[in-house]
């Protein structure tokens, strides 16, 4: 199983905001420019974010996206979700219908591993990962790297 662009880079975004989320707003370009991905397809992604509350808009100078609720209640499963990524391993994509308008000899088999998936990216919650020494060290250096937050950092 690959889990497209589309959740990855969802993923990583909603990682870079909570791992700012003391020091204010991230803006999409911020996103774009630290984790090297496309502008206009954080736009596209964080319109899906947005829509499904997982962040919010702050506007005006100084503005951009902060966690809509608190790190600890989001899943990476919700992220995931919220784009429209398909996490579903079986050939049918679940309706059972894999071999001729029935159930394969391993759909089952398939079936279960999603479901197992599922659960397990669910009990993943963004503030496990944020608050891991490596990951406090990584981001330090990539603000460092891109001047990120050079005029507001009072935190992190």
């Amino acid at each position: 199983m690959k889990l497209s662009t589309k959740g990855r880079y969802a993923v990583t975004a909603m990682m870079d905001i909570a791992l700012h989320e003391k020091v204010g707003p991230v803006t999409l370009a911020d996103i774009s420019q630290c984790q090297g991905i496309s502008l206009s397809y954080l736009e596209q992604l964080f319109s899906k974010l947005r829509n499904n509350g997982l962040v919010k808009g702050v506007r005006g100078p100084g503005g951009g996206y902060r966690l809509a609720k608190p790190a600890n209640d989001i899943s990476v499963a919700d992220i995931i979700d919220s784009v429209d990524e398909k996490l579903d391993l079986t050939k049918c994509g679940g309706k059972g219908n894999c071999n001729h308008g029935a159930k394969c000899l391993t759909h089952q088999l398939w079936f279960d591993l999603t479901c197992d998936l599922h659960r397990f990216l669910s009990g993943i919650k963004l503030d496990q990962y944020v608050n891991r020494p490596q990951i406090s060290e990584l981001v330090k250096k990539q603000d460092v790297q891109y001047g990120r937050f050079l005029n507001r950092r009072t935190a992190a």
